[in-house]
């Protein structure tokens, strides 16, 4: 009988192939997206994904104006924000948020989805989200995809 090893290959990050994604949000439910896009971020959509490295691939989020949430989200959502001085805790509707800064929604999102680490740090920063349909992105030739 051969002496075959059958082992499991962990790739290393600077060995992975690395993929660019475009996603548009129109219509979409946040959190279903975000989700989804963390699973990519991460690399989970691979048969290469690796743990404890980042393998995953860059997804380009367009028209983050016209997300959507469910139920009455819109009017109890809060986001908070601290300035770490007394008295400083700002409180922040979605329905502001949409009109003020509509990208940091799903950025917050997905960043809530990716480990509290520094690889989870190192996989948020391949996140791009974008207010419209243009992205200046076009010179990494990325790929459409449904989510």
């Amino acid at each position: 009988m051969d002496t075959l090893s059958y082992r499991t290959v962990s790739v290393s990050a600077e060995k992975a192939e690395r993929k660019w994604y475009v996603v548009d949000a129109t219509n979409q439910t946040t959190g279903r997206l975000s989700a989804k896009i963390a699973s990519i971020l991460r690399g989970k959509n691979k048969p290469s994904y690796t743990p404890h490295a980042d393998t995953g691939d860059y997804v380009i989020v367009i028209n983050a104006e016209k997300v959507r949430f469910t139920g009455a989200k819109w009017e109890q959502k809060e986001y908070l924000d601290y300035s770490h001085h007394p008295g400083g805790q700002k409180v922040t509707p979605a329905a502001a948020m949409l009109t003020k800064f509509p990208e940091r929604i799903i950025e917050r999102a997905v960043k809530g989805m990716l480990p509290k680490t520094k690889l989870g740090r190192q996989m948020h920063k391949k996140l791009f989200v974008y207010v419209g349909n243009e992205h200046p992105h076009v010179a990494q030739k990325p790929e459409a995809i449904q989510l």
